[in-house]
């Protein structure tokens, strides 16, 4: 039975919110726990949003962090489709936008990320799309399937993650694609130019046409209809539909007008937290992709914001357990994992272009079967395992270790992983 001494409210209906609701009831809370979400979708997962779900390959269900019917048998109370308008620190309590507030005694932000609109001419015609909610999954998905059947032309903006799987995904369907990118290779804030070659050669393999160094400059159309995509070289490209992919910025506003710290820019922005998930309210915390937190595993970082699947799936129940009051140091090493075709990947650590002087890999990088190590001075600051798999724990041991290490042994796939910085 739920007791009501106290209330732990959670702004945010993704995976982190819920798995934070999850751990409360798991650990032992007996107190009222409430989860706001702006959307009317039960919690779900994101990365089928890009990935099985879209190509279809996985069914709508199969999204959802759990079956409805769990909320209400561990007393778990939903307001969906509902957004919270302010916080009000010193009465401790939401407003919500139906003009009702709630009290909490401690609160978790959760509040993810919206992708970044393109700003130029044409973004209000009908085929304009992002890819964040579920309900643009949904509809994407419709658009791929028609596109596929019509011999139709997507151009996607952004060669990132998203830009890059929904490429794919596109192409299962049949559709052409056409793939803007303002750098040199794919990827590149990611994984640098070192290894963008390799996802360059793997699309047009399969058909995607790339066009690199140019921005979208305006979508031209008739009767609301997209008819064609402009870059800034003066080139023009045919297209029945355009897929804005050029990242997310972590939602803060609630967080701002409440007058909590926030990160700098340069850091990924986001609310700042301590090792905790704390911030600078000691009755408010952040998860997920809106937290910037500070990773003592690669000294001199500073904040990282990480807007990562497994980011939201720790950092719910690390944050739910320091409401609890215990003693939690959130240090996760940063993973995500992407499925592009017949590659699979998984990625450990930190290593934006100019913190890394070396690229080292193990394996065929030709047949696709390796893995690649970024490094400064020869302490490993990230893995990247294509096609190989159960190397993640020692790769994610390297990173922690902060030892230098045996080049040569490092990229010799004989020398057992395992065996290395020990």
């Amino acid at each position: 039975m739920v007791d009501a001494h106290q209330t732990f409210v959670i702004v945010g209906g993704g995976l982190a919110g819920a798995k934070a609701a999850e751990t409360l009831r798991a650990e032992g809370f007996t107190g009222r726990v409430i989860l706001i979400g702006d959307e009317r979708d039960h919690p779900y997962e994101r990365p089928p949003l890009s990935k099985g779900y879209l190509a279809g390959k996985e069914e709508r269900d199969s999204v959802f962090v759990q079956k409805p019917s769990w909320y209400a048998g561990v007393q778990v109370e939903l307001h969906l489709g509902q957004t919270v308008t302010a916080i009000d620190r010193d009465a401790r309590c939401v407003h919500l936008g139906d003009g009702t507030s709630l009290r909490y005694d401690k609160l978790l932000l959760a509040t993810g990320a919206e992708p970044r609109r393109l700003d130029i001419p044409g973004t209000e015609l009908a085929g304009v799309h992002h890819l964040r909610r579920l309900a643009h999954a949904d509809r994407l998905r419709q658009v791929l399937t028609a596109l596929g059947r019509d011999n139709g032309h997507l151009v996607i903006a952004g060669a990132g993650w998203i830009g890059l799987e929904v490429a794919a995904a596109a192409r299962g369907y049949g559709a052409e694609v056409t793939v803007v990118e303002p750098e040199s290779t794919p990827l590149h804030r990611v994984i640098g130019p070192e290894l963008g070659q390799l996802f360059t050669d793997l699309h047009q393999e399969h058909g995607v046409r790339f066009h690199f160094g140019a921005r979208l400059t305006g979508i031209t159309g008739q009767d609301g209809m997209v008819l064609a995509a402009r870059t800034d070289d003066g080139e023009e490209h045919p297209a029945h539909d355009v897929l804005a992919a050029i990242g997310a910025a972590p939602r803060t506003a609630l967080a701002e007008a409440a007058g909590l710290t926030l990160a700098d820019r340069a850091e990924g922005g986001g609310i700042a937290v301590d090792a905790s998930l704390r911030t600078s309210d000691p009755d408010v915390f952040a998860a997920g992709d809106v937290a910037s937190f500070p990773l003592p595993a690669f000294p001199g970082s500073g904040r990282v914001r990480v807007e990562h699947w497994a980011n939201a799936l720790n950092g719910g129940p690390a944050a739910a357990r320091a409401m609890l009051g215990q003693d939690v140091t959130y240090d996760r090493i940063p993973y995500f994992f992407s499925d592009q075709y017949d590659l699979g990947l998984e990625y450990s650590g930190w290593a934006p272009p100019g913190s890394y002087d070396q690229v080292v890999v193990r394996g065929d990088a030709g047949k696709r079967e390796f893995v690649a190590f970024w490094l400064k001075d020869r302490r490993v600051l990230a893995g990247m395992n294509v096609n190989v798999w159960d190397v993640t724990e020692d790769i994610q041991r390297l990173i922690r270790s902060g030892e230098r290490q045996d080049l040569e042994a490092l990229a010799d796939p004989g020398v057992p992983l395992a065996s290395l910085g020990t």
